[in-house]
């Protein structure tokens, strides 16, 4: 045999055995007759656990195409789910989650369906990143783990659903807390507030939460002192909303005693309860008792693992309680422009429409203003002509007079009155006059370009305590 003739032969065998061992083998190859689908089915859990994921998923598909009315059927559209989920991935569970959303919307009523909405929760909190990242998964988790609960709650899941809960919530109260904190640092009051007031309504099983209304109750101090210092409002108003703020003070340093009264914060909430002679509560023993199994079910985080976690993506979720019923509402949101709006109010005693801020006359000491007279504090109202509005000492208010001072923004106008008649236009510029004219509008403008100097509040602004 000659040399060429072999090497054709032994070409011809190699393409023969490549051949053989990329073949796809059928699915329904050695299925016994009598229970092909139980066949199938067992083929399929068994490829999943060698991890051959692709092959479970085609015996899956023939099962569920080839015999609809079997009663492996539920079992299998459930189990083409947990290929994806084994397989693992960004991608590979995006595929799972719409398989288990498909096999509660075709079996909402089997027990698997809790199994199927747990793992779907669980995806998303697996893919949890740390306060100071992205929280859309975190969202997310704890949306899925609120559905189990209220969807399935006589499933033997829910347990492990409201723990998974906490935890979840743990992160998002992290974040709200370090932003507060952040603004807080900056002096921005209004914004520290919103924020610290959101965490305390929707996250009360957050680790820190003490710690979230000692700062809150700080605010409202510091914000009753701004206010006492407001010369340009009239003592009895002046008084009453700084009393006003110093009860809510009060209130957070009291709900740190009667409801968290086993938290580090509590002796400190007394002491300022103290110092501002206000009553000190006594919590209720079962406070005591459910604040106490909060703070005995908390594990505490060492230095190496705060230190390593700085590296994490996901976060550190052992200060989470193991008891407790996590809040099952939305997320509540405060707006620090409300919060900024409603101090303006109480602190003009105002009330909004149209774009305009009515003052209400203040009773005490001291003439309210009239009807043609401007608010305490404020510029001397003008006429159409620029004029110096005339008062006296002796002047009485009308009964029931308001005065309306016009909103940021917007220029005075009295009601009932048409505006005053526009100047000539001038269209040519005196010769004389336009070098004194370019003069001032470059200072103008050197002064708008200078970001070092603080800028100064103007209008209603400046009665605002932050």
């Amino acid at each position: 045999m000659s040399r060429q003739t072999i090497t054709c032969f032994a070409l011809a065998c190699v393409l023969v055995l490549a051949g053989c061992h990329n073949k796809v083998q059928n699915p329904m190859a050695n299925v016994n007759s009598k229970q092909p689908d139980k066949t199938l089915f067992d083929r399929s859990m068994e490829s999943m656990k060698k991890g051959q994921y692709q092959e479970a998923r085609s015996l899956l598909e023939t099962l569920i195409n080839s015999y609809p009315d079997s009663e492996y059927i539920a079992r299998a559209k459930l189990a083409v789910g947990d290929t994806w989920y084994n397989e693992g991935g960004k991608t590979a569970w995006q595929q799972a989650e719409v398989e288990y959303k498909d096999f509660q919307t075709f079996f909402p009523n089997m027990p698997e369906a809790a199994e199927a909405q747990l793992k779907v929760a669980n995806m998303h909190y697996q893919q949890m990143e740390k306060a100071d990242r992205d929280y859309s998964e975190a969202q997310r988790a704890g949306d899925e783990y609120k559905a189990l609960i209220q969807h399935y709650p006589d499933s033997s899941l829910v347990p492990e659903a409201k723990q998974k809960l906490r935890e979840v919530q743990e992160d998002l109260a992290e974040r709200q807390f370090r932003i507060a904190h952040f603004y807080y640092l900056r002096q921005n009051m209004a914004a520290a507030q919103a924020r610290l007031e959101s965490l305390i309504d929707s996250y009360p099983l957050y680790s820190d939460v003490d710690e979230a209304l000692f700062e809150l109750g700080a605010i409202f101090e510091r914000e009753a002192a701004a206010v006492r210092r407001q010369t340009a409002l009239p003592a009895p108003r002046r008084e009453a909303v700084a009393a006003q703020f110093q009860r809510n003070a009060i209130d957070q340093y009291s709900r740190i005693i009667t409801r968290y009264p086993a938290m580090a914060r509590a002796n400190d909430a007394r002491h300022r309860l103290e110092a501002l002679n206000a009553p000190v509560p006594v919590p209720t023993a079962e406070a005591l008792a459910e604040s106490k199994a909060e703070e005995q079910s908390r594990h505490s985080i060492g230095m190496t693992d705060k230190l390593m976690g700085n590296f994490r993506k996901h976060p550190n979720l052992a200060t989470a309680p193991g008891t407790g019923e996590p809040n099952m509402g939305e997320e509540v949101t405060a707006d620090a422009t409300k919060v900024l709006k409603e101090v303006n109010q109480q602190l003009l005693g105002l009330g909004t429409g149209n774009n305009k801020l009515e003052v209400t006359p203040v009773a005490g000491k001291g003439d309210a203003p009239g009807a043609n007279q401007p608010p305490p504090g404020s510029a001397p109202a003008t006429s159409n002509a620029a004029q110096p509005a005339s008062t006296s000492s002796g002047t009485q208010p009308a009964s029931g007079s308001t005065t309306t001072v016009a909103a940021a923004g917007s220029a005075p106008s009295g009601e009932g009155s048409p505006p005053a008649q526009a100047p000539p236009q001038v269209n040519e510029i005196k010769p004389d006059s336009a070098q004194a004219s370019n003069a001032s509008q470059t200072k103008t403008d050197s002064k708008q370009d200078s970001t070092s100097q603080k800028k100064k509040k103007k209008g209603l602004r400046k009665l605002i305590p932050f």
